[in-house]
């Protein structure tokens, strides 16, 4: 299984599953427990981990809050220091790969307006997220591993904030070298090119209303169009009967106006959902637009020979008729400044449609309509705090020791689909399935080396080599072992193969097993060397633009930081 990982000819998934299959036949596992490692309480975690984390992410709070800080962010130091600042104080709530995503889309709005490399900044806010999940005990799937060895070991697991002491010590210590140690990576590095990126349309228009508890209400339109970041243009305002074509920039904005806006479609879900501005729907379908897991956004071509050509949405009766509504017209050459409902159609235009997501593809070819690549577009999402309470409420009871850390999480997972902060379709697609996959088939696969007596004879050996060495020396090669092995390993399986063997070691050595056990969590969820061994590192190669190569020039010193650092900080917090 080890070959295999290190080959990484065969994906990681397949590999935990030949793994299990082979542990099976050879009698190592018995069958009734080979798949016990489905419902084991990590899976539950991870799962439940990733899911809030999208929704939290998806929700506009993150960003409103670090769009603040704009202003501010003149120079490379203080954007790295405010990015990786904020993944690392988030990744030990959320997960780090869900904080990490959250954060990097503001990341390249950052990049773009001031003219800085996407590289300088990817990369340390990869290494900060990775430093901010080993506080907590949800921050990153290591600590949820350890702590369960634990309970198996000592009969009690690690707590939510066990990890603190050592972990944010080691968190503020790497965030310090990031602000500095950015400037260790090439700067002629650049990013692959998003579909998002490489298919540019001229700007869509769309038309929304201001609702009373629009943060935009009774501010300019200059200040609008200044929240867009130069990406969106108000080119009509409607107030009643009248109709300001190119409002001047002093023009107040007030409740109940509608707005006729123009720009590209992440700057128009910014400003709709951080604004919470009202898209206007075709007046039919208002009874019929109801909350539904199968409605969903597509951009669509107008081919040639297209009956939607020369009519407008409202003349055609989009909404009544085939149950689409029209929410954005992109059209070369030309600006449109009129309602949405009475522009005429041509060939070539690209509209964005809302409806059955099920139907939909029937419907566009009856329409000759040709669906584009599928692009993450979530226009008309308002952002909301229910997802940032939720979590606050589970972080509070797992820290209050209420309900464990399984039953938290998977009722704020409950909870939120329940409120539709994600749909179950978007829930389905945030979870990553192949981690699942791999933790529940090493699950029994890493019980048997401990059952058969196989994590002893690897503790012996590693004994035989600290057995000359003090106490300080035996946890800085425990570490080490598991920061090595990581880069070839994903880090769950790291910490699944590793912490037995750091219980058996510590026994042997007449040690307390909880420092042993810090140790491994702390080197499995630590690799800086390569893409490959945690998910963070892999999610930055291609948007910055990273060769193999590139992360030891940032991450070895951080990796001796976080040796040297950690093993005095763990044995000062958990004596041996």
């Amino acid at each position: 299984m080890m070959a295999l990982f290190i080959w990484g000819r065969l994906r990681y998934d397949l590999v935990a599953l030949l793994a299990l299959l082979a542990t099976i036949a050879a009698g190592i596992v018995p069958p009734e427990k080979a798949f016990s490692g489905f419902s084991d309480d990590i899976v539950i975690i991870v799962a439940s981990a990733l899911l809030v984390s999208a929704a939290v992410g998806r929700s506009g709070v993150i960003e409103r809050v670090v769009r603040k800080l704009g202003p501010y962010l003149t120079d490379t130091y203080r954007q790295v220091a405010a990015l990786v600042g904020s993944v690392t104080v988030m990744s030990g709530f959320v997960k780090n790969i869900g904080a990490l995503a959250m954060l990097m889309p503001i990341a390249f709005q950052v990049a773009r307006r001031t003219g800085t490399s996407p590289s300088s900044l990817l990369m340390p806010m990869s290494f900060g997220a990775l430093l901010g999940g080993i506080v907590t005990l949800i921050g990153t799937s290591p600590n949820i591993i350890v702590s369960r060895v634990r309970e198996q070991i000592l009969g009690e697991p690690f707590h939510m904030f066990d990890f603190a002491p050592v972990g944010a010590i080691l968190a503020a210590l790497g965030f310090v070298f990031l602000i500095f140690g950015w400037r260790l990576l090439p700067a002629d590095r650049k990013g692959i090119v998003s579909m998002d990126v490489a298919f540019k349309l001229e700007g869509y228009t769309t038309e929304v209303s201001v609702p009373k508890d629009s943060p935009a209400a009774d501010i300019t339109v200059k200040a609008l169009e200044d929240l867009g970041e130069g990406d969106v243009e108000v080119i009509a305002l409607l107030r009643g009967p009248k109709r300001r074509f190119d409002p001047g920039g002093n023009t107040i904005i007030r409740p109940d106006d509608i707005l006729i806006l123009r720009g590209e479609p992440s700057a128009l879900e910014r400003i709709v959902a951080l604004e919470k501005l009202t898209l206007i729907r075709d007046e039919e379908n208002k009874e019929r637009d109801t909350p539904s897991d199968d409605v969903g956004i597509m951009e669509a071509v107008i081919t040639p020979d297209s009956q939607l050509i020369g009519y407008s949405a409202g003349q055609l009766k989009l909404a009544d008729r085939h149950g689409l509504n029209l929410l954005a017209v992109s059209r070369t050459g030309r600006r449109i400044a009129n309602r949405l409902r009475t522009v005429k159609l041509r060939a070539g235009d690209v509209v964005v449609l809302q409806g059955s997501l099920s139907a939909m593809p029937e419907t566009l070819g009856e329409l000759h309509l040709l669906p584009l690549a599928e692009r993450d577009l979530r226009i008309g999402r308002k952002g909301s705090l229910v997802p940032i309470g939720v979590l606050a409420v589970a972080m509070g009871l797992v820290a209050f020791s209420v309900v464990p850390v399984a039953v938290a999480f998977f009722g704020a997972a409950v909870i939120l689909l329940v409120a539709r902060s994600l749909s179950l379709r978007e829930a389905y697609d945030v979870i990553e399935w192949p981690i699942l996959v791999m933790l529940g088939a090493l699950i029994p696969v890493s019980d048997a080396l401990r059952t058969t007596g196989s994590t002893d004879l690897i503790a012996a050996w590693l004994s035989e080599t600290a057995s000359s060495l003090p106490a300080y020396g035996a946890l800085l090669l425990l570490m080490a072992a598991a920061m090595a092995v990581t880069p070839f390993l994903n880090n769950a399986a790291t910490v699944l193969i590793m912490a037995p063997i750091a219980a058996s070691f510590a026994a042997g050595l007449g040690y307390n097993p909880d420092p042993f056990l810090m140790a491994v969590a702390i080197g499995a969820a630590c690799d800086f060397l390569t893409p490959i061994g945690h998910q963070c590192n892999t999610l930055v190669m291609g948007p910055g633009g990273y060769r193999f190569g590139d992360y030891w020039r940032l991450g070895l010193p951080l990796s001796i930081l976080v040796l040297l650092a950690g093993t005095p900080l763990i044995l000062y917090f958990w004596p041996i």
